[in-house]
């Protein structure tokens, strides 16, 4: 599966790069979404087959903060981008004439740009925040995974400020990018029902389907793994929960963005 999750991506990103017709904002955020499920796959998927090769689920410290930081930063870009291109399609639907203009080359690069310094800083201050709290000498993580919420859960001392601020982030940096798609999808429906002819509807549509498909896989697996991590007694539920989010999901999003994408697989 990871094989399958890195090579599948990497079609996507050379696909995009060698044709021609693919010089476009939105196969340059489906590029970067790639990429993005490339380093997040590579966050997880190595140790996860390391620890089932030695039978141990033991991670030092620092390996535990530095897979936070990482999970946090990728998991906070694959939200921003698909909010992005949610975006990106509404400029596309909604306002065709002015779409080449204002979705050009230096506004695309300001975006990415905005996603990564936004969920670098984010995940540097969620992780700092761990720092400051006290273990108990004897910890285990009961995923195999070292998420966050539960990190703080299993913490000896006050956790108030960090549980704030998870709670916090979560709504602003989680909720923002979601309104945003919503937004950007209600006036695509709305577009959509002004277009007289089937075959224009048909087409909208086509454009926005593969987007749709893979933002719901996004956040549904997201509540899962988010709302899994707050019970202590559903060890199994939040373990699937995060497997299907780090593994699953990335493996999927290729398959799913290529095949409903003449373009893509034209130039496959």
């Amino acid at each position: 599966m990871y094989l399958v999750t890195v090579f599948g991506n990497l079609l996507i990103i050379l696909a995009t790069i060698t044709d021609s017709h693919l010089q476009t904002s939105m196969f340059f955020f489906l590029s970067n979404l790639s990429l993005i499920d490339i380093y997040s796959s590579s966050t997880t998927i190595p140790k996860m087959l390391v620890n089932i090769q030695a039978h141990s689920k033991v991670i030092t410290s620092t390996g535990c903060l530095t897979y936070m930081y990482f999970f946090m930063l990728f998991e906070g870009l694959d939200d921003f981008i698909l909010a992005v291109m949610a975006y990106n399609h509404f400029m596309a639907i909604c306002h065709p004439l002015y779409y080449m203009v204002i979705m050009n080359p230096r506004l695309c690069v300001l975006l990415l740009l905005a996603s990564w310094i936004v969920s670098a800083l984010h995940s540097l201050l969620q992780s700092s925040m761990v720092l400051w709290l006290s273990f108990c000498t004897h910890l285990e993580t009961p995923p195999f995974l070292c998420e966050l919420i539960q990190m703080v859960q299993l913490a000896c001392s006050d956790t108030c400020l960090n549980d704030i601020v998870v709670h916090l982030a979560a709504g602003l940096l989680a909720g923002g990018p979601f309104i945003g798609i919503v937004f950007s999808y209600s006036k695509i429906v709305s577009s959509m029902h002004a277009i007289s002819s089937t075959q224009g509807k048909y087409k909208a549509f086509s454009t926005c389907a593969s987007h749709l498909m893979v933002v719901s896989l996004f956040y549904c697996t997201s509540i899962g793994v988010y709302m899994s991590s707050f019970s202590m007694h559903s060890v199994h539920t939040s373990a699937q929960a995060s497997v299907m989010y780090t593994v699953v999901i990335t493996m999927l999003n290729p398959f799913i963005c290529s095949l409903r994408n003449k373009e893509i697989k034209g130039a496959l």
